[in-house]
């Protein structure tokens, strides 16, 4: 499986991104070529090799003229989003690359519309809406689609701190544009006091990034840095990682996946409650719940409430625990989710068809299991006990 990992010590722009991607192997001439295919003139990439405290790699800007807007837009500088959207529909990218270059627009025109009170239809894109962004957004778009990894990571993003500059004043950092970019993303302050991501870049992450995770776990093939426009104490740079994933290959029938463990210890509740609190939070989305019985202080008998879910999910499940149970705290943390790769076949037996689960491990079936559910209706309606459904399946060839 190949990895890409942005590691965002020092934030990230769309012109560092840009300057990682080429540094990590997208060639320049193939991206420029892309890009063509806008049909925006007055405009060419400048890339030369740069250094931040040491660190060599691609340091990009995108050179504009005057003439390079659209038609009725040569002095202004702005586009509205409807703008935007024909420029990629009349262009000659790849599907892939115009919907992913779309996804990132529609962020960005979805957070200056809550910021500002208006509709997405009315943004005016200022920086955002400029040839160079355009350029950015989409180079992203095209280089991902050239690497074409099978899943993209993230270090939590780092949004810098202190005041930006902008078309509509001295904005407090993050602006609020980024921050609603990033919400639902970890974020850290600092370590520099200025803009270090912007809403460029934090929307390329959005799009395209599958997990944001501080647990690294692959082998690095190749490393890109993008050199940004500052030169501060920390390295104006921005890392990308493209490896793939350190597992052995026989093992291919085993999926990994990060995943949160989040839990509580109860004394005080009702029994009769926890049932209620399970299919809340299967609702909301968990992988797995479950209680389990244990003493606590005082050699008081109590239960521990488990949850296994992603990161989209803790919040939600938190909520379930603060509102729905007696607890006063918990506990949560990172774990790794191994699956076996699995499958579902049908079992034709006297009393009808079952569903019966499948699982693969180094490309032999190991594991079969029937539906529980299934076997429990069919016992019903063919009036016999559970054990002889179990039992006709177990008469039954495998297919």
């Amino acid at each position: 499986m190949k990895i890409l990992y942005y590691d965002c010590f020092s934030g990230i722009s769309g012109d560092m991104n840009l300057g990682a991607m080429i540094d990590l192997g997208v060639p320049q001439e193939f991206l420029v070529g892309e890009l063509g295919k806008l049909k925006i003139p007055g405009w060419e990439i400048a890339a030369h090799r740069d250094r931040r405290r040491g660190i060599e790699g691609v340091k990009l800007d995108v050179i504009v003229s005057r003439e390079s807007d659209l038609p009725d837009h040569h002095t202004s500088g702005h586009r509205t989003f409807r703008d935007i959207v024909g420029t990629l529909e009349d262009s000659g990218l790849s599907e892939a690359v115009r919907i992913m270059s779309l996804k990132i627009f529609t962020i960005l025109a979805q957070a200056e519309a809550k910021v500002h009170g208006i509709s997405v239809s009315d943004v005016h894109f200022h920086e955002i809406g400029a040839v160079d962004s355009i350029v950015d957004i989409v180079g992203a778009a095209v280089s991902l689609d050239y690497l074409k990894p099978d899943r993209i990571l993230s270090s939590p993003v780092r949004v810098g701190g202190g005041y930006v500059h902008c078309a509509h004043g001295i904005l407090p950092v993050p602006a609020p544009a980024t921050a609603e970019i990033l919400k639902g993303i970890p974020i850290r302050s600092g370590p520099v006091p200025f803009e270090a991501t912007t809403p460029t870049g934090a929307a390329i992450l959005a799009v395209a990034v599958d997990s944001f995770t501080e647990t690294v776990d692959f082998i690095p093939n190749r490393i890109g840095y993008g050199i940004g426009q500052r030169d501060t104490e920390v390295p104006n740079v921005l890392r990308v990682f493209l490896g793939h994933m350190n597992e052995p290959a026989l093992d291919e029938d085993v999926e990994a996946q990060e995943a949160w463990l989040v839990e509580c210890n109860i004394d005080d509740m009702n029994p009769e409650f926890y049932g209620s609190v399970l299919d809340s939070l299967f609702e909301k989305g968990a992988y797995d719940a479950f209680l389990t019985p244990i003493i606590m202080k005082k050699s008081r008998p109590a239960v521990m409430v488990s949850i296994l879910c992603g990161a989209e999910q803790l919040k939600d499940i938190e909520e379930i625990l603060w509102l729905h149970t007696t607890t006063l705290g918990l506990r949560a943390g990172r774990v790794m989710k191994k699956m076996l790769r699995r499958d579902v076949t049908v079992r034709t037996t006297r009393y009808g068809d079952i569903s019966v689960k499948n699982a693969y491990f180094r490309g032999r079936k190991i594991k079969t299991k029937a539906e529980y559910e299934e076997c429990l209706k069919l016992a019903k309606e063919k009036g016999v006990g559970l054990k002889d459904i179990y039992d006709s399946l177990a008469s039954v060839d495998d297919e």
